[in-house]
């Protein structure tokens, strides 16, 4: 069995994916996903000059070998744009293996772990009271578990509010806009909303909350404090990770659990934190961290240290990747929650999937492979559209972590 060919598709349907789409000589084909929100094009140009060539005449069955070959044989290791380009590689590959054992993924990772996947939803309002009947709405739905997001005074365009009531896309331009932070102003806020959605709704569903990489350890710390009459789920990306030890200062103060990870590209940007048991949700990706292959041994290593893993699930990730996702999530014994942030009809059009959500979990299929397929002629009615993330400033014009 060998693979004769290979190629990228570029669609945007409300918004950029990049898709890889490789044949076989048998005419099985796979699809993955490498698609980097705001960077696509850079992926791209990676897949079609440097990977795709080399793939061609290759056994698509040995999916360690090739997985180790673009890793190793680039000598230009990790980084965003390399990693997507192999997790795009891995994904096609599980899902012609699992096309040609007639099985769905899950089953090839070793089988269920459980019957469904917690998910949790994304809530956000312009102000407090906004934010509480958002959530709300999300427990109507049948969630188990939301994210709260709100708008903060004096803030311009606060992270996480969306201009939407179910979907929330910030790569709004063709260049990037600008938006604001002020760090006491939302520590200040902040508190006020958990007090209040305890309040409204009491305690029996979990609660999450994003710091999206915005405070200093010391003010981690603060936060996670503040939070913890409130019984967080989790308090995520509350500072940069770049730095590893800085999580051990927020550690020091705070019981609310943290989790972290969506920006990571491999094991080694989480084995500091995982080792020193400083985090408790591995929050890395099927795409960012080089695709199932590799995923699995973060998991693994976060297991021996009782670390769960909550992936993360937005509109950034294409349906291919959650379908990867949740066969993922099926099957990885220290599973802990999955993001789900809602496609749109038009993106649900593009790839149909054989996945769903009920009463707060979404269950993959039986499908062989990952369950997720590309309409190719729909795809080419939606030519690709510019579209950058937002940056942040401080009041004083200082660059910010958006």
């Amino acid at each position: 069995m060998k693979i004769v060919s290979a190629k990228v598709i570029v669609t945007c349907p409300g918004r950029n994916f990049v898709t890889l789409k490789i044949h076989t000589d048998q005419g099985v084909y796979g699809i993955g996903d490498g698609t980097l929100n705001g960077r696509e094009l850079a992926v791209v140009s990676y897949l079609e000059d440097h990977v795709i060539p080399c793939l061609i005449g290759m056994d698509p069955r040995r999916i360690e070998d090739i997985w180790q070959y673009l890793y190793r044989g680039a000598y230009w290791r990790r980084g965003p744009v390399t990693m997507r380009a192999i997790a795009a590689v891995d994904m096609a590959l599980w899902d012609i293996k699992g096309k040609m054992a007639g099985m769905p993924v899950y089953q090839l990772l070793g089988g269920r772990s459980r019957d469904g996947v917690m998910v949790y939803g994304h809530a956000n309002g312009a102000d407090i009271d906004q934010t509480v009947d958002a959530v709300g709405k999300y427990i109507d739905l049948g969630y188990k578990a939301i994210r709260a997001q709100t708008g903060v005074p004096g803030i311009k365009d606060a992270y996480g509010v969306g201009r939407g009531t179910m979907y929330y896309e910030p790569a709004d331009a063709a260049l990037p806009s600008v938006t604001g932070w002020d760090t006491r102003k939302a520590l200040n806020y902040v508190p006020k909303l958990f007090e209040k959605l305890r309040a409204t709704y009491g305690f029996d569903h979990h609660l999450l909350h994003d710091g999206h990489h915005r405070y200093t350890p010391q003010e981690a710390a603060n936060l996670g404090k503040m939070l913890e009459p409130y019984q967080l789920f989790w308090l995520e990306d509350v500072t940069p990770a770049e730095n590893q030890e800085a999580f051990k200062l927020i550690r020091q103060h705070t019981v609310t659990p943290l989790a972290v990870g969506e920006i990571f590209n491999t094991i080694w940007d989480a084995k500091d934190l995982i080792q020193n048991q400083l985090i408790d949700y591995l929050r890395a990706t099927v795409v960012g961290a080089g695709g199932l292959t590799h995923l699995r041994r973060l998991a693994d290593l976060a297991s021996l240290y009782q670390i769960r893993t909550g992936c993360h699930g937005a509109t950034d990730l294409s349906p291919v990747t959650m379908g990867c996702a949740l066969h993922f999530d099926t099957w990885v014994p220290n599973f802990g929650i999955q993001e789900y942030m809602r496609h749109s009809e038009e993106t649900d059009a593009v790839f149909p999937h054989d996945y769903h959500f009920d009463k707060g979990y979404l269950f993959c299929g039986e499908a062989p492979g990952h369950g997720v397929d590309i309409d190719e002629e729909l795809a080419a009615k939606y030519p690709y559209k510019p579209a950058y993330l937002p940056v942040a400033r401080l009041e004083d014009g200082t660059m910010w972590n958006w």
